[in-house]
């Protein structure tokens, strides 16, 4: 057996958000080495896992963000780049062979303490920014159909970010039919501008199947990010901050590749984005609400909660997402649904949803708290990385 890595090694904690980032361009492994990865991979989570949340060092269930992280994963060269990343976070080579040895009670708690600081990196560089910054989607007014059709067929990019939403917003109204993706609730201004016009006698406010609009739910609609509009926001030097960086790079561990369906522009574009009532588009994005593929039938989902019953009635459903005759406009990314569903469950299952949620809410009934508790440096790297939505707290941090 070869002998242990330094303690040094092990215990490194790699601050540096370089210390992902240089893994995105590694070739994938070999099957041989891929399986020895796994393998002691599965060795290090199986050792510690029935510790769970340890009272008085565990906010939520480190060791199971982790291992969920790697379970979502969806291809090999995204789970490779994610045990490359772990192993370099615990010191150990990701080619070698031996089993991992518990037997020095030194050696394992530098490999627990490796753990720890994975986890940690994963959840204040990804899990929570991302919750953080998903609250809200801006809602300027929606493109008129003339400015979306236009933009849809000359390709054009979009002038500044007000401009890109409105666009955005009208694209997802004409291909979501004016409806709610969920509830199938119809617009409530584009329902009141039709009865408008059957007023002054220009025809029976009807609906996009010709079906009357008399007797039919509405309620205000909004556009919402399937990934929040934050995670591609530039910096003051029109350039995306490290923090930014690291959380794609984290993205790819996901879906390798994923973070190009989102870059530049393409975050605001119709494949990101859902129609939805305010209280789903709350609940969606703060990945209580998620979509799951039904069956084989394409652009069909079941959406689930983690809600306790009563919070809404609108889920569990099965719905056939709305698309364009002319298939125009594009229909919400069945890729970035699925990251979607993955985050929801990591988030649930490892009680960092609720660890975050206590995180924000602590700190605007609160502020700093005497006694030192409030996660300052979590708070305050929100908002020195500019991430949107950490703004609310801005008087906590600032």
């Amino acid at each position: 057996m070869a002998p242990p890595a330094p303690a040094s090694a092990l215990h490194r904690h790699q601050s540096s958000l370089e210390g992902i980032l240089e893994f995105s361009s590694q070739p994938p492994l070999d099957p041989a080495h891929r399986a020895s990865a796994k393998r002691r991979f599965d060795q290090i989570i199986n050792h510690f896992e029935s510790e769970g949340i340890r009272p008085g060092r565990d906010k939520y269930d480190r060791v199971k963000l982790v291992s969920l992280t790697y379970d979502h994963s969806t291809s090999e060269k995204s789970k490779d780049r994610l045990l490359a990343a772990f192993f370099a976070f615990a010191g150990l080579s990701i080619t070698a062979d031996e089993d991992i040895n518990f037997e020095d009670p030194t050696r394992q708690d530098e490999l627990r303490a490796s753990l720890d600081n994975f986890a940690d990196y994963l959840f204040d560089n990804f899990f929570l920014p991302l919750k953080a910054s998903t609250k809200k989607t801006p809602q300027p007014s929606p493109a008129s159909h003339s400015a979306v059709t236009s933009m849809q067929r000359q390709g054009h990019i979009f002038a500044g970010t007000p401009e890109r939403i409105a666009n955005l917003r009208g694209a997802c109204l004409i291909r979501d039919r004016y409806r709610c993706v969920i509830s199938h609730k119809f617009d409530q201004a584009e329902a009141l501008k039709r009865f408008g016009l059957q007023r002054r006698g220009q025809g029976e406010a009807c609906d996009q199947d010709g079906q009357l609009l008399a007797g039919q739910r509405f309620e205000p609609l909004e556009v919402a990010h399937i990934l929040p509009h934050s995670l591609t926001q530039l910096d003051s030097r029109g350039e995306l901050n490290a923090s930014k960086e690291a959380a794609l790079a984290i993205l790819n561990m996901f879906d390798d590749g994923a973070a190009h369906l989102i870059e530049g522009i393409e975050i605001d574009r119709p494949g990101n984005a859902l129609t939805l009532t305010q209280p789903l588009h709350t609940y969606f994005g703060d990945f209580n609400i998620f979509f799951k593929p039904e069956g084989t039938v394409p652009h069909r989902y079941h959406i689930e909660t983690f809600l306790p019953q009563g919070f809404t009635y609108d889920v569990p459903v099965t719905r056939t997402l709305f698309l364009t005759e002319e298939r125009n406009i594009d229909p919400p990314s069945s890729r970035l649904l699925a990251i979607h569903c993955a985050i929801a469950h990591i988030l649930y299952l490892s009680a960092a949803g609720d660890y975050i949620d206590d995180i924000l809410k602590d700190a605007d009934e609160y502020g700093i708290r005497h006694d030192g508790s409030t996660e300052l440096s979590r708070l305050v790297g929100l908002h020195l990385n500019n991430w949107a939505g950490s703004q609310a707290h801005g008087n906590v941090i600032v």
